[in-house]
């Protein structure tokens, strides 16, 4: 069985007047997070590291903030399309296990909704989609609330 591993980190700036999207959900908070798109920083990381496993460039490769077609999409939807990008080179998307670094909101109660919509983005069983959410300890921009820093890693494999 061929099988690779990719990595993807994204950063978005948390901002007054968004709602909060992260991983497929949305999220209340007094702030979300800014962006081309709904500025998923979660769901961005797993698409860089489904393509980076895959050797298929990044999500601007794929889906430009350039494009007027991007602007306010569900990142969801882009993680879909990234499945069918992989499956279309006969790649399918086994394991994701990803982190989520944010002072604020907490996230322990929406880990569990955030795990089922990754997984029915990327057509996976949710038991394939690993989540863990921590805090910076007040240190630097994510610890003092400006922003939330996101990583995943992605395990493919070639069908």
């Amino acid at each position: 069985m061929n099988f690779r591993t990719g990595i993807g980190v994204d950063i978005h700036r948390l901002v007054e007047g968004r709602e909060l999207a992260l991983g497929g959900i949305i999220i209340p908070h007094s702030h979300g997070l800014e962006g081309h798109s709904d500025g998923d920083a979660l769901t961005h990381a797993i698409i860089d590291a489904c393509l980076g496993a895959a050797n298929l460039g990044d999500i601007g490769t794929h889906f430009s903030s350039e494009d007027p077609r991007y602007s306010g999409i569900h990142s969801a939807k882009l993680l879909s399309e990234t499945a069918l990008i992989l499956a279309h080179r006969d790649w399918r998307v086994e394991y994701i296990d990803a982190t989520i670094l944010a002072e604020r909101p907490i996230l322990r109660p929406h880990i569990g909704d955030m795990r089922a919509a990754l997984a029915d983005a990327l057509g996976i069983g949710v038991e394939s989609v690993s989540l863990k959410a921590t805090t910076a300890d007040h240190l630097g921009f994510v610890g003092r609330r400006e922003g939330i820093y996101c990583m995943a890693v992605a395990t493919i494999t070639q069908t």
